[in-house]
Parts: C-alpha cells; structure tokens; sequence
C-alpha cells in the first residue's frame, strides 16, 4: 500500500490500552510508560511525513475520577461526568504532550505539539438519552442505589451481578466544536492532540451558547467524526486486536485484509461484529470511509506495519482503489 505521506492528513484513535494495560494498577508511573511507547511509535510516523492528529480514550481515568469523588464526596463538592472527562483530557494530554516533545527531540525534529482541550456536540433529540445505557463510576449495594436514583435522578442497573452502577446516556456525535482551531494547526505543522474520551459532551443552544451535558460519547464514532471534521485522508484505529475478524471465535473464524465499504457494510448488517467490541470501530471506520477516507483497524504495535499495507484490516472507498500490474494498493491522498 503506497501511500504519499506529505500530503495526508492522518488521524489516530488510541484504544485504552495504549494507556493503561491489563493487570495494571493504573499509577501514574504505568501509565506514562505506556503512553511512552506509543508516542515513541507516532513519531516515526511524522518521521515519515505525515501530518498527524491523536485521539485517545479515557475509559479508566474518568472512572478513577468518578470513584475519587465518591471517596471524597464528604470534603469536597463531587464534579458533573463533563467536568471528569475534561479533567481526563487533561491528564491523558499531559502524559502525551511531554513523551511526544520528549521522542521529537531525541529524532531531532522540529514540529510543534499542542494539546487541545475538545468539546464533542451531541443533540438533545438523540434517542440515547429516552434510554441511558453507557455504566459509569463505582458500584452500589442495590439500597445505596435506590437512594442515588430518588435523590439525584441517576437512572441505575445492576451490572452482571457485580452490583449496581449508574449509567447514562451515549449519543451520536454530531460534530467537533473546535474542528477548525484543529484544521489550522494541522495547517500549519502542528502535531495535535485532541478529542480525548470522544470530547466533552456539550449540547448546543439556539443562541449558539454550549454547555456540557452528563453522558459518555463512544470514542471510536468521535475519532470518525474528527476524522471528517479535519478533513483527514487516514483513519488508524489502533486497538487489542491485529484484525478485523468475520465469525471471530468461531471455526470459521475468517481475517478480513483489505475489504470495500459496501462490502463492510454488508458484513455488518449480518451482526458479525459485536455492540461491546468490534461493533463501533467497525461503525467509526464505515462512517469515515463512506466520506471518502481509508480506515484501517490494527494492533497498537501495528502501526507502521498497517499504514504500509502489511497488517491490520483496511476499509476503503471503492474510487479510491486502483490494481496495479502487480496487483498492489495505491491509495491517493489529498
């Protein structure tokens, strides 16, 4: 796959595991090394001349957050769910901006990085707010429950047996609020990192003003937005997984390497990929690339590897793929 790297845009949605890995404690110390090694890995590719945008999730972080307020709620006013995932973008951004600048340096390459704190906006019409379904923060013996639900309107339910959790709802984006500050500095050489946890959910008014609301937006189907908001060439969404998988976990357990959205669309429709897992990269990587853009879903360490054509699963507008003489993938970008 030959792709000509100074004229893409390419945006990279970080899985949690990039972050903090399973069986960590999630110190601070744990997760900078994690962070470390995958900004080690992100540039290379600005290295290799693209012109990066990073996204990340925040899943564990905002539930730290939510777990310290409840720990602290006796000498300290508790933050609304906005307020956590902002403050989670911070943290994440933190760890990101200092390890990026850090393996600038050691490549001696001169770009500047900046972290941008990102409003996601949803609409009050979404349906996902009739139905809130997204768990949250700690868990509750089912009387503790009861008493959250009476006293603050939290909608609660029992979570596999484990207890009682609050959940909320997880609304479409609709657009990114700073998608032209992001678009000028992707403009001017600036490596950018933004949208974490799939932005600060905000509703927006009829007189323009914005404010947050309590809820959670699926960070794959935010990276996707971002992707078009941007006006990316390049989705690459990084996860636990090397490859998107027809019957996974089956004996006919099939890796898909390079497959046309409509075709994609088509595994889709016959529920290949599952709501929990699959499910929203496969969705996130069909929005983007039904606009146009190549999507690739592929393993952390994979990056590299995917974006040359040698790993991961790639989705591609059927225009935008051409057969050479030796049967190789030319993606033209921009």
């Amino acid at each position: 796959m030959r792709i000509p790297k100074q004229s893409c845009v390419l945006v990279i949605a970080l899985g949690g595991n990039a972050i903090l890995q399973p069986g960590q404690l999630g110190t601070f110390e744990e997760q900078l090394m994690s962070v470390d090694a995958v900004a080690r890995s992100i540039v290379a590719l600005v290295r290799d001349g693209y012109r990066i945008v990073v996204t990340h999730g925040n899943g564990p972080q905002v539930g730290n957050i939510l777990i310290q307020n409840k720990a602290a709620s006796h000498l300290v006013s508790a933050m609304p769910m906005d307020a956590c995932g902002a403050e989670s973008q911070g943290l994440i951004g933190y760890m990101l901006l200092q390890c990026l600048k850090n393996h600038l340096q050691r490549m001696r390459i001169k770009i500047p990085v900046c972290v941008l704190l990102t409003q996601t906006e949803v609409s009050g019409d979404d349906p996902a707010f009739l139905h809130p379904s997204k768990p949250v923060g700690p868990f509750y013996d089912a009387d503790r429950a009861r008493q959250l639900s009476l006293e603050k309107g939290y909608a609660v339910h029992e979570d596999a047996g484990r207890g009682w959790r609050r959940v909320v709802a997880s609304p479409v984006p609709v657009t990114i609020v700073e998608k032209r500050v992001i678009r000028n500095l992707v403009s001017d050489g600036t490596l950018v990192v933004c949208s974490g946890g799939g932005g600060i959910p905000v509703l927006r008014g009829d007189d323009g003003s914005y404010r947050g609301v309590e809820a959670v937006i699926d960070k794959d189907l935010a990276a996707s937005q971002l992707a078009i908001d941007v006006k990316a060439d390049l989705l690459l969404i990084l996860t636990d997984v090397t490859k998107v998988y027809l019957g996974y976990g089956s004996p006919q357990q099939r890796a898909l390497d390079e497959v046309g959205v409509g075709e994609m669309e088509a595994h889709a429709r016959q529920n290949h990929f599952k709501a929990g897992s699959m499910g929203p990269k496969v969705e996130a990587a069909l929005r983007f690339a039904w606009r146009g853009g190549t999507s690739i879903i592929a393993g952390l360490s994979e990056a590299e590897s995917a974006l040359a054509g040698q790993a991961g699963t790639r989705i591609v507008p059927q225009a935008a793929v051409q057969r050479c003489a030796h049967d190789s993938v030319v993606v033209r970008c921009g």
